[in-house]
């Protein structure tokens, strides 16, 4: 889960004793309900601003914040596919959300070659789980990869990008 609540500590101890399952908090900005001394962590297994799971044989890096330059970005897989993946939130469907994409499209096309003199693109595998990219739906690893690239194909298709 990345960030969860804008509410005080009683609506989001109500909230979470609505949800099922093992809960994990990415801690964002406006979980300010941390601070308050009626707010039940319990709920959660751990509460972190940071972590690198596993998920399939490739690599998960959670962050609320975008990391542009993160763990493991230039690694792939025997078919070439990635092997890391940034997910993050924070900067939800605005500007700044389009200025990352053009990085991420830069960074894309940008030829590097490696250590075993072979020249390729350089993988830009990061994410926004938004909340309404997704219809506040919780979703899996190969979800948020199927929901980001039809995102982005529809904002090409428009001309957003």
């Amino acid at each position: 889960m990345l960030g969860l609540s804008w509410g005080k500590a009683e609506e989001t101890n109500e909230l979470l004793g609505k949800l099922n399952g093992r809960l994990y908090l990415i801690q964002g900005n406006h979980d300010r309900f941390l601070k308050n001394k009626d707010y039940n962590a319990s709920r959660f297994v751990w509460i972190k601003p940071y972590e690198e799971l596993q998920d399939n044989k490739r690599k998960v890096i959670l962050c609320h914040y975008p990391i542009m330059c993160y763990n493991g970005q230039y690694r792939l897989d025997g078919n070439g596919n990635p092997k890391v993946y940034m997910l993050y939130g924070h900067v939800h469907d605005t500007y700044d959300q389009r200025l990352l994409e053009q990085f991420q499209e830069i960074t894309r096309g940008s030829i590097r070659e490696n250590p075993d003199g072979e020249k390729r693109a350089i993988p830009s595998n990061m994410i926004n789980c938004f909340c309404m990219y997704s219809d506040y739906t919780p979703l899996t690893l190969d979800e948020w990869i199927l929901c980001d690239r039809k995102r982005r194909e529809k904002l090409c298709a428009d001309g957003s990008m």
